[in-house]
Parts: structure tokens; sequence; C-alpha cells
């Protein structure tokens, strides 16, 4: 994207850094590689002529460093790219300044480059209805065709899809934290759910009693399968008795979309959108919908409400005759 990239990792100083991140840091392959390429990104911006392997570091000043980021830019960066690469090489300088390989962090001032804002994909409320009845839906209809065919794994099946959309839509929850549930955590004479969110924080979800019946349903038809008593057991499992995964609920939303006739691109991250664009048409304040979703700040959830007023200038748009 910039000039052609150098191979730092010979250099003694890339060495220090890179010993830092996995044995202090205990950082994956995966972002010590990231790093890498972005510290030779820019070795090759600042020093294309001299391919190392030692780099004089302490020489790189900002406008240096700012250099580097727009013309970055310039050949087609996203910004959300170009922040990252700013964040990686001011760690890196900001290491080599703590070990006093330099004076000054040159990436230190520099700010990152606005992200465009993607808002999120929301279903109507009609549309939720669509999808939450499609699964079992769609299994009256195979019923009718296969007759016997279909045994309990089937319509344990049928009753778990709609279990799973129940919860992500009742709780605004995202799909790891609905899946890694276990029956303990459903407490239905209250009407909450348990659940496990970023950087294992718990938080209290409430569970609307269209949830809690599908949730009922679902539990009773598991228990003819795996009629062994454990609070313990995933909440959602897959018809060999093991935890549904992530990948699994995909799978099965994208042939349930097909069923309700519903866009097939849209995922199941998508509820979520939805609980929180609909509780706060609804009314809802936005610190409680924070609560709800389990974001540590507001600004995370502040982009529903850009969401809501692009829906009132529809509405409005559609109705005013002066628009």
């Amino acid at each position: 994207m910039t000039r052609q990239k150098i191979d730092v990792s010979k250099d003694p100083c890339v060495i220090h850094f890179v010993n830092y991140q996995e044995n202090e840091r205990n950082a994956s392959p995966h972002t010590v590689a990231g790093y890498l390429q972005d510290i030779g990104q820019f070795a090759g911006f600042a020093w294309e002529d001299d391919p190392g392997p030692e780099f004089k570091w302490s020489s790189a000043d900002r406008f240096r460093a700012r250099g580097f980021l727009v013309e970055f830019q310039k050949k087609g960066g996203s910004p959300a790219t170009t922040g990252r690469k700013l964040s990686s090489l001011r760690s890196f300088y900001r290491f080599l300044e703590r070990e006093e390989y330099v004076e000054d962090n040159p990436f230190g001032g520099l700010r990152a480059p606005k992200k465009a804002m993607n808002l999120p994909d929301v279903l109507s409320v009609a549309e939720i209805a669509r999808l939450l009845d499609a699964p079992e839906k769609g299994f009256a209809k195979r019923k009718k065709v296969e007759g016997n065919k279909l045994d309990k794994r089937h319509e344990y099946a049928a009753l778990r899809d709609k279990a799973v959309f129940e919860a992500l839509y009742s709780t605004g929850a995202r799909v790891s934290e609905i899946i890694g549930l276990s029956e303990e955590n459903i407490d239905f004479l209250s009407g909450i759910v348990v659940v496990r969110g970023k950087g294992k924080k718990e938080r209290i979800c409430p569970l609307g009693a269209p949830a809690a019946e599908a949730l009922r349903k679902m539990m009773g038809k598991g228990s003819e399968l795996w009629p062994e008593k454990s609070r313990s057991r995933p909440l959602f499992m897959n018809l060999k008795g093991g935890r549904l995964t992530s990948r699994s609920v995909e799978r099965l939303m994208k042939k349930h979309l097909i069923e309700a006739g519903l866009k097939v691109g849209t995922s199941p991250h998508a509820l979520r959108h939805s609980f929180a664009t609909h509780m706060l048409d609804a009314g809802a304040d936005l610190r409680s919908v924070q609560e709800l979703l389990g974001h540590s700040s507001l600004s995370t959830t502040q982009i529903y409400t850009h969401i809501t007023v692009e829906r009132l200038k529809k509405v409005y748009e559609d109705a005013h005759p002066r628009a």
C-alpha cells in the first residue's frame, strides 16, 4: 500500500519489542505478525534505500510519521486500517521510548482518521415476527411432506431454532453470550437470564414471556432426547447433544431467513441491533439500553440513535406534503 515493506525481524529493537509482546503481553502470533507488517511498512517508507537489518528509529520525526499515514490513505487505505497502523507504530515507539532507544515518539500526537459510520442492519418488528415464526412453520411444512420420517430430533431442532431467535431478540445479547448459556443461567420465576459478556463480565438480561415459553418448549423436548438431569449442561444443543456454535447459528439463521422470505445476508447479530433500535423507538432511555446491551461506553450505544433518526426522516419524507 505504501512503498515496499522491509523485513525488520532482524533489527535488535524489533526483536526486543517482539519478545516483550510474546513473553510479557502474551500477544498472539497473529498480533505479532500484524506489528511486524506495520513496522516493516513504515521502515519501507522511511528508509526505502536502507534494507537494514538495523534502522535509525530515532531519526524519524513527526513529519515522517504523518507522511507515512497520509501516503497510506492516498493509496486507498481505509480509515480503520490506517488507524490500526497508527496504533501499532505508536505502541512500538512507546516501547522504544521506555527502553531509551529513542527520545520521542513521532506517532504520539497524531490522530487517527475518522471512521465512516456504518449503520447496522435492523429488521422491522413485522420482519422479526416472520423470522421467529419461520422454524415452526418450516417444520410443519416438512412434516406434511415427510410424515414419519421426521422424529423428535427434528422437532427439537425447530423448537431450538425458534428459542435461539427469541432469546437473542428478547435479551439483546450477543450470539456468543447466548450459545454460552447453560440451563442454570435461566430463572423462569424471575424472568431473567444471566449472560457472560466481554471481559467475562456477567450481567442480567430480562427475558420476555414469548422467549421464556419458547425456551420451556425446547427444554421439554430436549429432556425427551437427553433424559439425564443436569443444570450445567448447555442450554442450546446440536443434535448430538453438544453445545451449539456461533457458526451453526449463522447457518440456521440463513435457512430460516429464506423460509421467512427475508434478506439472506442478514446476520444473527441483526437481532441485537433490532432489539436496541426497537427499544429506543418505543421510548427507552439510552442509559438503560446501554446497560441491557452490556456496552462499557455510552458512545457505542449512541449509534442506534442515528438509526432511529433515519427512520423518522424516512417517515417524514414519505408523509409530509412539503418534505
